[in-house]
């Protein structure tokens, strides 16, 4: 248990300080860390809760105004998706999920790094937006991973660095906010989970603080690059804890 109780303060410790940094990611990075010795369902609600508790002292900490006419579409897909996750997550494949999700993470980062002068994304727009809010509603009940495919659409569209935090950042924090209630709502939260969840939400507070003041001083260039590669190395990781289990089957 000591172990375990370790793995999960240095998981959030780790992830907390790439969300403040990036405005998203907390799930993909902790659950890569956390998947080698924590439970899935436990993994999944501390993934649920750490990334909200890390969202909101983001929100506070790193303002940045939104337009409502860019978040709806994206809000209202995500509240389709949400139930979707909380549906998938006790029936679903969790070494498959990580080794597709460490996948498209794995080919799609690199590639958009490399062509860094791709033209903006025009077609689709408020559709693709929807999309792009439903995917992550879905991947968010499932364990906290709800910004990286938004993410990645804004960055498919040229969205400046601000208004794409400011997207991800309110986007995240209604959707984590909706998750953590269904997960509530569903019995996956129980009081035995209470000193880990406690635990958690201490060890993410000074990482976050500090990665939102290094995202303060980051150039455009500078941020995009960040998120990408911070994107494939969550994806290898997810893929060098799923493959090996799903090899030996």
């Amino acid at each position: 248990m000591d172990s375990t109780v370790t793995v999960i303060a240095v998981g959030a410790v780790v992830a907390g300080f790439v969300q403040g940094l990036s405005g998203f990611a907390f799930g993909l990075v902790a659950m890569s860390i956390w998947a080698w010795s924590v439970e899935p369902r436990l993994a999944a609600t501390l993934a649920v809760f750490g990334a909200l508790t890390g969202q909101v002292i983001a929100a506070v900490t790193v303002r940045r105004g939104f337009d409502w006419g860019r978040l709806t579409p994206f809000l209202a897909g995500g509240l389709v998706g949400v139930p979707i996750g909380l549906w998938l997550l006790p029936r679903l494949d969790v070494p498959l999920f990580k080794a597709f999700l460490g996948t498209l993470l794995v080919v799609w980062c690199p590639a958009m790094l490399a062509a860094a002068r791709l033209p903006r994304v025009t077609a689709g727009g408020r559709v693709g937006d929807v999309l792009a809010g439903t995917a992550g509603g879905v991947m968010g009940g499932v364990g906290g991973f709800a910004g990286a495919v938004p993410t990645l659409w804004c960055l498919l569209r040229g969205f400046e660095r601000d208004t794409a935090r400011a997207v991800v950042q309110n986007f995240n924090l209604a959707m984590l906010s909706v998750a953590f209630i269904g997960y509530l709502a569903s019995g996956f939260v129980t009081l035995a989970m209470a000193p880990l969840l406690g635990l958690v939400a201490v060890a993410v507070l000074v990482p976050v603080l500090l990665g939102a003041r290094v995202y303060i001083g980051l150039s455009e260039q500078a941020f995009r690059r960040i998120v990408l590669v911070l994107l494939t190395l969550s994806g290898i990781a997810l893929l060098v804890s799923s493959l090996p289990v799903l090899l030996a089957r």
